[in-house]
């Protein structure tokens, strides 16, 4: 399954059958790297070969999705990176998150700014780590592509992990289903990668944890101290851990407290 999940967060958009039997490596230079003049194209058209467009999108891939961060990184100023945004949103290569801070004591005094998301994996990935290094691409030269991914791997998985744990927490509530769910962040670098509301307005609050080591009760421990001092009360907490759970922590499950492993995803891809 995690196998699954890798290859989704590269491949999740881009109209190709994959044989899962096949490496990563393999598969990208086959589906990706070696169409590079396909894709680009493509995408070219669709962004009239705006530079400023391929710059903003290659600053929301790898930096920390917040408005001004990305304009930032793309070094424009504000005004001019609004009227980019709005059009690569009409180009659904993007769309735009708010902090879920309505469902917080925050919400009069958090100005904490947007955040935005990529609306495939794919296209994170292309701006991520092609679309930058198109000059050694163009060559057949794929060492400096797979430098950078190898580098930054750990950090690119963890919101494709998270969306996809957003999405099987609307399964799972299915008596009461999910209204809004989205995330919690703010200026005072207060994070909650997973709020939720259900229609008869129960809280759900989540970690979503993509790392080598089990979850632990630390780890659980941080997220009821974030919600303590948001003053939110939750009446659910969902875990998602890609390697398990502490013994410790298993030992705590229950109808308000429920586990889930990468395993648990199967059923999205």
């Amino acid at each position: 399954m995690q196998t699954a999940v890798n290859y989704f967060a590269v491949f999740g958009g881009l109209d190709v059958k994959l044989d899962l039997t096949k490496p990563l490596r393999t598969l990208i230079i086959r589906h990706i790297l070696d169409a590079f003049y396909d894709i680009h194209d493509y995408i070219e058209k669709k962004t009239k070969n705006s530079s400023l467009s391929h710059k903003v999108l290659t600053g929301i891939s790898l930096g920390d999705r917040r408005v001004n961060s990305a304009f930032k990184r793309a070094n424009i100023e504000y005004e001019e990176g609004i009227d980019i945004l709005d059009e690569l949103e009409e180009l659904q290569f993007i769309s735009t998150e708010t902090s879920m801070d309505f469902l917080t004591n925050q919400f009069e005094e958090n100005e904490t700014a947007d955040k935005l998301l990529f609306t495939t994996p794919f296209l994170r990935f292309w701006f991520a780590f092609v679309s930058p290094l198109y000059k050694g691409i163009a060559r057949e030269d794929y060492d400096e592509c797979f430098k950078k991914f190898d580098n930054y791997q750990a950090e690119f998985m963890d919101l494709i992990f998270e969306q996809l744990c957003h999405e099987y927490t609307k399964e799972i509530f299915e008596n009461d289903e999910i209204s809004e769910i989205g995330r919690y962040w703010d200026d005072e670098r207060r994070e909650i990668n997973l709020l939720a509301q259900t229609n008869s307005g129960k809280i759900v609050v989540g970690l979503c944890k993509y790392t080598n080591s089990k979850m632990k009760n630390s780890d659980v421990s941080n997220l009821k101290k974030v919600c303590l001092d948001l003053e939110i009360i939750p009446d659910y907490v969902v875990l998602f851990s890609k390697t398990g759970f502490t013994n410790e922590l298993k030992s705590q499950k229950n109808e308000t407290l429920r586990l889930f492993t990468i395993k648990s995803l199967k059923g999205l891809l």
